[in-house]
């Protein structure tokens, strides 16, 4: 080497290793800067585990000053999997409360049979032929959110629940839109709820198991009075004994009243939406190894306003769940009375005959399933049901009587992944013409998280 590049050398040493202390210093402050962190973000995960502790006592207690501590490192372990736990079960919302996500990815595959009305689940046989429809999609999928509030005077517990579908929009597999289906807001206490939000009536609680038919209630204009309104609810619980007792619930509940069928010159005085007054009164009984018993009579109360006309609609109901064994199940809902179009039976509550007589629907209906647990993933289900509607108050090309009918087998390929095949018929006779059927069947894959 030369000697003038040994001077240049030397005369840069200083400077390198200036560099190198600086690089070094910055590297120890950088690193105290993430073990700060680390230290202020362990502590809050510490603070968020002791109220969660203090807020389900069942669950062991920390450990005390006399009990021995881990090793730093495998604190710090358990901590960083405890809250990788919490971040995949739990959402908090803005106000520190537990907010859970649930739903339902679900497919279906689809064939329908000519008189399917160009519908996805034919609810009713149409009039008129189309061609056989098949097709797939997943617009009847569901997300969910479930959130428990703060505890609120008397020691009532706030809960509550929001659940969507994308069966909104039309069938196009790209304009598909977000739908409301139930969402309710209850405060619980030991022998008392209430309840505020949108949800089926409360004299029709029950539903038949399907994954065929999620959009709407399985059964829907064939028995299963579902329309999913607006309401608020009061419910009271007697205990009679440790194995039976008595739930009696009233209600308020907006009815939807089908404007379709009311003539323009009638349109101006409907009114679309109105109060109707509900009870229901269960007994339950347990018993055996598994075997349980339900049983709810219930009414239904309001009147639909159309031409400065109250038209009643006046409803007897009873359901049930008779479990003699816990592999048996038969579930049902019956009803009786007249004008049921605002609960969601078929939509033809009154009809307007000669001389401007408005008459009320007398109608009789409802539906059973009988479920089997056959093995520890395979469910097998039969149901049906029907509404009859009095033919004397209707007109020509309404429908006196809807009849739907299936059978089900759902399987779990895993905890929360469910195959199931269904196929469903549905039978429609109208005033007047012949009786229309319709087959459907189904094939639906479901994740469920």
């Amino acid at each position: 080497m030369l000697p003038e590049y040994r001077h240049l050398i030397l005369l840069l040493v200083p400077f390198v290793l200036q560099a190198q202390e600086k690089s070094e210093f910055q590297q120890i402050i950088e690193r105290l800067d993430r073990l700060e962190q680390e230290n202020r973000s362990l502590t809050d995960e510490v603070r968020a585990l002791r109220a969660e502790l203090a807020a389900h006592p069942n669950l062991p207690a920390p450990a005390d000053a006399t009990t021995p501590s881990p090793p730093l490192e495998e604190r710090v372990t358990i901590q960083e999997r405890r809250a990788d736990e919490l971040a995949q079960t739990k959402v908090e919302a803005s106000q520190r409360f537990p907010v859970t996500l649930t739903g339902m990815a679900l497919f279906n595959a689809f064939l329908n049979g000519r008189a399917n009305g160009g519908q996805q689940d034919p609810l009713t046989a149409s009039l008129s032929d189309n061609r056989s429809v098949g097709g797939a999609g997943m617009s009847q999928s569901i997300i969910g959110l479930a959130f428990h509030g703060p505890q609120v005077w008397g020691g009532g517990q706030v809960n509550g629940a929001l659940y969507m579908d994308l069966w909104g929009g039309s069938s196009s597999s790209l304009n598909h839109l977000v739908r409301m289906r139930v969402a309710t807001v209850q405060v619980d206490w030991k022998n008392q709820t209430v309840v505020v939000g949108q949800d089926k009536p409360l004299i029709s609680p029950r539903e038949p198991n399907s994954l065929a038919q999620v959009a709407f209630s399985p059964l829907t204009a064939a028995g299963n009075l579902w329309l999913w309104q607006p309401q608020v609810r009061f419910e009271q619980r007697f205990s009679i004994g440790e194995n039976a007792g008595v739930r009696a619930q009233a209600g308020v509940y907006q009815t939807s009243e089908p404007a379709s069928s009311v003539p323009a010159e009638y349109q101006a005085s409907f009114s679309a939406a109105r109060p109707a007054f509900e009870g229901r009164f269960e007994f339950w009984r347990k018993f055996g190894s598994g075997g349980r018993v339900e049983i709810a009579p219930g009414f239904h109360v309001s009147q639909t306003h159309v031409g400065g006309v109250s038209i009643p609609s006046d409803l007897f109901s009873i359901d049930w769940m008779i479990q003699p064994v816990s592999k048996v199940q038969f579930t049902g809902t019956f009803f009786h009375g007249e004008n049921t179009a605002g609960i969601g039976g078929l939509r033809q509550g009154f009809t307007i005959k000669r001389d401007a007589i408005f008459q009320a629907v007398g109608a009789a209906g409802g539906w059973a399933q009988l479920s089997f647990l056959a093995t520890k993933r395979l469910t097998l289900n039969a149901y049906s049901g029907q509404e009859s509607n009095r033919a004397a108050d209707l007109l020509t090309g309404q429908i006196t009587r809807n009849f739907a009918y299936a059978g089900n087998g759902i399987y779990h390929l895993a905890s929360n992944v469910l195959f199931s095949l269904e196929a469903a018929q549905v039978r429609t006779t109208y005033l007047g013409f012949r009786q229309r059927l319709v087959n459907h069947y189904d094939l639906a894959l479901a994740y469920l998280f």
